[in-house]
């Protein structure tokens, strides 16, 4: 299994294609406007408190509110709330907090009106960005995440991350990080930490330990609402959070860029800094690895699958429902079980895929084909499982249920990607058509489908631009046909036709519906 991460930039816009075995599996964006960050932590104001929501409204410099609920407030609140007044008022100057007096825990069933009051100082972080009408959602629990640990402030906690399954491994981390871990602060051991050594820890623990002191500083001065400690860049997060043994490349199209992109991987993985590549090549990045084609193939509202199979997505205000569907292949199968049991598995690894790929969140529910047999439910619902284990949004899924669906939910700490694939009409109706390349894929299906009716030689009637597209390059679109299925298809360009009708016919002349 191989990774690439594929880095494409322009003037304000930085974009992350993240491609397995040459699929594209995530795709990122960083602009340079976006001031609320997932991470990012601001100094603001207590707006008021809502104890019918037991929560408070935050002003952290959006025009809507922040939202910050009892129970994210975390249980060291009043410790933080009177750090940050000392702080703030120059009283305090020792910012690790070794000689810090804590305060008695907030009750986790307390309200938010004894927790809280309006105009009050706090610090607070961004978990999840603002998402169509609604405003951040915050928590005054902080944690500054690095490559092996994430260090919890206010805290006595050591955790180790659960996907490390050595009981002796778990026990050896806890054991090191202990003796470094500075008073008055927590840490969670992430997964990569597994093998390393107190050398690499203690690193990064002083880098974070750096990161939360210049914070601090800024406390006195700062202006409320502001932002006092901002996430890394999103090279460097997403490196930070996904680089690992199984990547093969990274390609980056930015002199700058690629030189910061070297550094990074250098100080986390010096044997792996000579998969970092710049990019000179005159075709865009995006064309040379084939995501453009991906983007306009796996975006929209209908998906095609091997075999024929295809899923729908419906978006509506409360989920994402998603529809699978055997399409027009063949029944090579034994009966009608195995069939749905084969296109339910190809969907669930698509599905797995889309969620990842379009940072898809809440509840999503999929109507997979409808499988009698319980150990094909119980095939389908591991299958499904282990095709999402590499997300990193916390997900839950719930077994098929009798009419075939599958329930999901997953964290959702972003807007949506929703990449637009149909273009305006060449012709000049004004209305919107498909991209072309999703005309091509489903120009190769219903090839398909009639090459597995019996139909042998077929000519295909088309518009001159698709024609050329079907034809030309080496090995052109055709050569592949022929290759996979030994038929060759003439290809007859049409000046009549318009930009996206096409038409086959068999091998007397006459137009095959």
């Amino acid at each position: 299994m191989d990774k690439e991460l594929i880095i494409r930039s322009s003037s304000d816009i930085v974009d992350f294609a993240l491609l397995k075995d040459g699929k594209l599996i995530e795709l990122h964006k960083d602009e340079e406007d976006n001031n609320f960050a997932v991470g990012d932590v601001f100094i603001a104001k207590i707006r008021k408190a809502v104890p019918g929501l037991n929560a408070a409204f935050v002003n952290v410099g959006y025009e809507k509110d922040a939202f910050l609920h009892y129970h994210d407030l975390g249980p060291q609140l009043p410790s933080l709330l009177k750090f940050v007044k000392r702080v703030s008022t120059g009283k305090h100057t020792d910012f690790l907090l070794k000689n810090f007096q804590f305060e008695k825990e907030i009750d986790k069933d307390g309200s938010i009106a004894d927790a809280l009051k309006s105009n009050q100082s706090i610090l607070v972080q961004i978990v999840k960005e603002p998402i169509s009408t609604k405003g951040p959602r915050i928590s005054s629990e902080l944690s500054i995440a690095g490559r092996y640990i994430v260090l919890v402030p206010f805290s006595d906690r050591i955790s180790i991350s659960q996907k490390i399954e050595s009981k002796e491994e778990k026990d050896r981390l806890k054991r090191l990080v202990k003796s470094i871990t500075p008073k008055g602060f927590g840490v969670i051991v992430r997964t990569v930490a597994e093998g390393k050594k107190v050398a690499e820890l203690d690193s990064d623990l002083q880098n974070l330990l750096s990161r939360w002191t210049a914070m601090c500083k800024k406390l006195n001065k700062a202006n409320h609402p502001s932002k006092v400690l901002g996430e890394m860049n999103k090279a460097s997060s997403i490196l930070r959070d996904i680089f690992n043994d199984t990547f093969s490349s990274i390609v980056v199209d930015d002199e700058e860029l690629y030189v910061q992109i070297k550094d990074y991987v250098h100080q986390i993985a010096p044997k792996k800094e000579s998969i970092v590549k710049l990019h000179q090549n005159g075709v865009p990045v995006y064309e040379k690895y084939g995501i453009e084609r991906q983007i306009k193939t796996s975006f929209g509202r209908t998906v095609s699958m091997a075999k024929g199979a295809y899923i729908v997505i419906e978006h509506t205000e409360a989920l994402h429902v998603i529809d699978v569907n055997s399409g027009n292949r063949s029944n090579k199968e034994k009966n009608q079980e195995d069939t749905a049991l084969e296109v339910n598995l190809i969907s669930a690894s698509e599905i797995a895929r889309q969620l990842r790929l379009r940072d898809m969140g809440g509840i999503i529910v999929v109507d997979f084909i409808d499988m009698s047999n319980a150990e094909n439910r119980k095939t389908l619902y591991n299958h499904l499982r282990d095709e999402m284990k590499d997300d990193k949004a916390k997900h839950k899924i719930l077994p098929p249920s009798k009419f075939g669906l599958v329930q999901i939910t997953r964290q959702r700490v972003r807007p949506e990607r929703n990449i637009e694939t149909k273009e305006e009409n060449p012709n000049g109706s004004g209305d919107e058509i498909e991209a072309p390349i999703k005309v091509v894929q489903k120009i190769s299906q219903d090839m398909e489908r009639l090459f597995k009716k019996g139909y042998k030689k077929m000519t295909l009637n088309t518009h001159p631009f698709i024609a050329a597209f079907l034809t030309k390059g080496f090995p052109s679109q055709r050569s592949k046909w022929f290759l996979e299925h030994k038929k060759w298809v003439k290809i007859q360009p049409r000046d009549a036709y318009t930009y996206l009708e096409y038409h086959f016919f068999d091998k007397n002349g006459e137009e095959i519906n």
